[in-house]
């Protein structure tokens, strides 16, 4: 009954248009299935919270987050984005993998943990905004309204496999500079030839420390952009320069350790993305391997970014599929899900 009414809710939040910094209707919808459990809940802007009923304030914290707003569909959609319909057992629709199919299972799993008594840790679960977008409604931004989190299961697709660490990410903005000149002039400083050996430097660049989970940081030039006219040498090269960092360095470090070393000016756009991770023998994370789960470690970024406490990343649905044509998430990974979420936590809660 409770896996049937999760994926109702699920067909009702993909037939809403919820984009970040748009998800009224939405946060409804799921202020709705609080209502109908008589759970009571909490609303700031489109973010929608509640505690378990036994709450205790005594115990540490477990929250349980995932979000509910979407990015735009993309040009090679051959479906209604927000129809949601089954088909061969796959559920189609914008959001119903990245992440409504976490969202509605974490949902149902807190639901049927709500009136649990005897538990070692809280329960808080968060539906949250403009997660997409990074915006500052977002889970980040409620933080400084919520209780001090110990540990938390961000709800994402794994495949419900136990992401155990994710990387951050810094975004820097390059230039290479030279001698502006007409064409037709003699000019050994000429900004685009410069940046062949800054794009070979950036391209060789290695970073000594690796991680177990995560591998080597990736740093990659995204874009490039120079010139305005066919006969006049630039003053300067713009790169952008997309940086996935793992858990052995901060975002800080990263940023200190770039503009020190390469051969070109950098600015980095900002520093909050950083890599997350849980360690391997965590109460939460062990509760999962006795399922059968296995650990490995994410290059995608999640609300994961926004908290300082450990955190698992843990969902039904495929992350290769989010952000594409189509979208859709088996309906049999919803059940799965919520099978796995409920054996898992209550391996974690009651030892």
């Amino acid at each position: 009954m409770l896996t049937e009414k999760a994926l109702k809710l699920l067909k009702e939040l993909i037939s809403i248009q919820s984009f970040s910094e748009e998800e009224d209707e939405t946060a409804a919808a799921i202020q709705n299935w609080f209502k109908s459990f008589k759970i009571p809940y909490e609303r700031i802007n489109n973010n929608v919270f509640a505690k378990n009923k036994y709450w205790d304030e005594q115990k540490p914290i477990l929250l349980l987050n995932s979000h509910h707003d979407t990015v735009k569909p993309n040009k090679a959609y051959t479906r209604d984005p927000f129809h949601a319909h089954i088909e061969d057992g796959k559920l189609y629709g914008l959001g119903s993998n990245d992440a409504g199919g976490a969202l509605v299972s974490l949902i149902a799993t807190f639901t049927h943990l709500y009136d649990s008594k005897d538990l070692n840790h809280n329960i808080l679960l968060v539906a949250s905004a403009e997660e997409e977008n990074a915006g500052k409604n977002s889970l980040r931004g409620l933080l400084p309204d919520l209780p001090k989190i110990d540990v938390a299961i961000v709800g994402e697709p794994t495949l419900m496999q136990l992401a155990i660490a994710e990387k951050g990410l810094v975004v820097f903005d390059a230039t290479v500079k030279g001698t502006p000149s007409h064409a037709a002039h003699p000019n050994t400083n000429n900004a685009i030839y410069n940046t062949i050996s800054v794009l070979e430097w950036f391209k060789n660049y290695t970073f000594e420390k690796e991680s177990e989970a995560l591998g080597a940081v990736k740093m990659t030039v995204t874009q490039i952009n120079a010139g305005s006219q066919h006969n006049v040498v630039p003053a300067q090269v713009d790169l952008v320069v997309d940086v996935r960092v793992n858990d052995q360095y901060s975002n800080q470090e990263i940023a200190d350790l770039l503009k020190r070393q390469a051969p070109c000016e950098l600015k980095e756009r900002g520093l909050k993305l950083n890599s997350s991770a849980i360690a391997k023998d965590h109460p939460l994370v062990q509760s999962g391997v006795a399922l059968g789960r296995e650990t490995y470690g994410s290059p995608t970024l999640s609300d994961q970014a926004a908290l300082t406490c450990q955190s698992l990343k843990l969902g039904p649905g495929d992350s290769t599929r989010s952000h594409s044509a189509d979208e859709f998430i088996y309906v049999r990974e919803v059940e799965e899900g919520i099978d796995l979420y409920i054996k898992l936590l209550e391996g974690f809660l009651r030892k």
